[in-house]
């Protein structure tokens, strides 16, 4: 038996590495382990250098993106038989999380400072989950799926606990953990399916062993599984429980991460499976997603309509958000509405991590002179931060679809997406999306008018001065949300199934 397993490993051939396709991963991983032994070594004094050289990290890991982007070739960079691909799907997704990455580490840095957070730790354990998302972004075969889950998942259970002193906080990464764990169950039990029926784990090849969509009992339960699996990942309905109390409890630049980078990866996933993995399966999928779809902006907008904390109505309101990115992909398998699906779907994750990121980031400004997170201490606030209800008002409009700001681009497009299909299904999510597109403005005007109309609480018109660091994020993404709506073309052509060179091919 030696004699065999030393003959095997001596016919094995190590891959060959493209070091510049892995070169965020790269980056990333040895920032992790910098940071690691920085926070030993700096004393209590400077542990505010470790946010600083966090952000340093990656924008590191984000220049080996723009030079894959800009100098590399048209061709696929695939690794490991096809396991690990780099394309420009790839590429936007991970200038998409870094990104986002980045601006949570501005939120973040003076509240970690005065909270007595343990720095070190938290950036850490965020930028572990950064790294999943990367990976994520280029996996394309079950197992690093899944593993890429698990790395960005993982840290954020302990993230959504960190206020180790607060009551909610611990209450918030318990309910997280526990319904992430049983959500990674029910999908790890579908791709053993999936791997069980097809013989295989990559995707190209499930994607042609469900071609000819006659599929068998376990194959339809398998494809409902990973569906159901990372139906949690985005918090849609009936799988969002956990969101707004996960929101609520969070430190707010935790909130923040979670709805946007958090929810991003698992559409990403959600995505490649259902075009690389499941285009014969469209007859299980689309149901259960229109109904997702409809489900999840409905009752996401009704419930935020009753919230009275901003948190918890920017939670619902992410939920709702999702339903609306959910809309193209109940039409994806048809093959006039596939293009455009996906460019919806891009669009979208682009547009709205640029106004909830912002949202997030006034949010915390405020909430360093108030102490509140009710919608009432938001009262007068353009009578003594000027500046920050003008954001807020534009944040607030573009989340509501208003135009000519980011949002109306983003609805427009899954509109168009759903409308393309030309279906009966396809008319009635879309009266559907339009009456919940009226529900959402309700609720963001009513902040407004409380911002613009109310007084401030106990007539406390003192001001607020938000740190530089917050402000600059609240500059990213303020000025990202306006850029885009005014000039959509630069985001138009992000999402073009035919610019993603490779990301639907073996």
């Amino acid at each position: 038996m030696l004699a065999t397993f030393l003959a095997q490993a001596g016919d094995w051939v190590s891959p060959t590495i493209d070091w510049h396709a892995v070169a965020p991963e790269l980056v990333l991983a040895i920032g992790i382990n910098v940071i690691l032994a920085l926070d030993l070594q700096l004393a209590e004094t400077k542990k505010w250098m470790i946010s600083t050289i966090t952000g340093f990290v990656l924008l590191a890991a984000f220049i080996p993106v723009v030079t894959l982007a800009v100098i590399g070739d048209d061709s696929v960079r695939s690794l490991f038989d096809g396991r690990y691909v780099i394309d420009d799907y790839a590429l936007v997704l991970k200038g998409l999380f870094l990104l986002a990455a980045y601006v949570v580490v501005l939120m973040s840095q003076t509240e970690l400072e005065e909270g007595g957070y343990y720095q070190g730790e938290f950036y850490v354990l965020m930028l572990c989950s950064v790294l999943g998302m990367v990976m994520m972004a280029s996996a394309r075969d079950l197992v690093s799926i899944f593993v890429a889950l698990e790395l960005l998942s993982i840290p954020g259970y302990m993230m959504a606990a960190w206020n180790k002193r607060n009551r909610k906080s611990n209450e918030a990464g318990m309910k997280y953990y526990l319904m992430g764990v049983f959500a990674s169950a029910v999908l790890l039990y579908g791709m053993s399916l999936l791997f069980g029926v097809t013989g295989s784990t990559l995707l190209t090849d499930i994607g042609a062993s469900l071609a000819d969509g006659n599929l068998i009992g376990l194959e339809v339960v398998a494809v409902v599984f990973v569906i159901c699996g990372f139906a949690f990942k985005i918090s849609a309905v009936p799988f969002h429980q956990w969101a707004p109390d996960t929101y609520e409890g969070a430190p707010t630049p935790v909130t923040a991460f979670f709805s946007v980078a958090a929810k991003s990866a698992g559409f990403v996933a959600l995505m490649t499976l259902i075009f690389i993995a499941f285009p014969g399966a469209d007859e299980v999928y689309e149901p259960l997603v229109w109904a997702m779809a409809a489900l999840t902006m409905t009752i996401g907008n009704v419930l935020a309509l009753r919230q009275t904390n901003i948190v918890r109505m920017l939670a619902y309101s992410s939920i709702s958000q999702g339903g609306f990115m959910l809309m193209p992909l109940a039409f994806a398998g048809n093959s006039d509405a596939a293009g455009s699906a996906m460019n919806a779907v891009m669009v979208y994750l682009l547009v709205y991590a640029f106004m909830n990121l912002g949202a997030f980031a006034v949010v915390i400004a405020v909430s360093r002179k108030t102490n509140s997170g009710e919608i009432s201490s938001f009262g007068g606030l353009f009578g003594y931060a000027p500046g920050l209800a003008v954001a807020m008002t534009i944040l607030f409009a573009s989340l509501a679809g208003i135009p000519p700001l980011g949002g109306w681009f983003a609805k427009f497009n899954a509109f168009k997406a759903v409308l393309d299909a030309g279906t009966t299904a396809a008319y009635v999510l879309a009266a559907i999306a339009a009456v919940n597109t009226v529900i959402a403005a309700a609720y963001y005007m009513r902040v407004l008018r409380v911002v613009w109309m109310d007084d401030a609480p106990d007539g406390d018109t003192s001001p607020v001065n938000p740190p530089a660091p917050v402000v600059a994020a609240l500059a990213i993404t303020v000025v990202g949300t306006i850029v885009v709506g005014v000039l959509p073309n630069l985001v138009a052509r992000v999402g073009a199934i035919d610019a993603l060179t490779g990301a639907f091919a073996g």
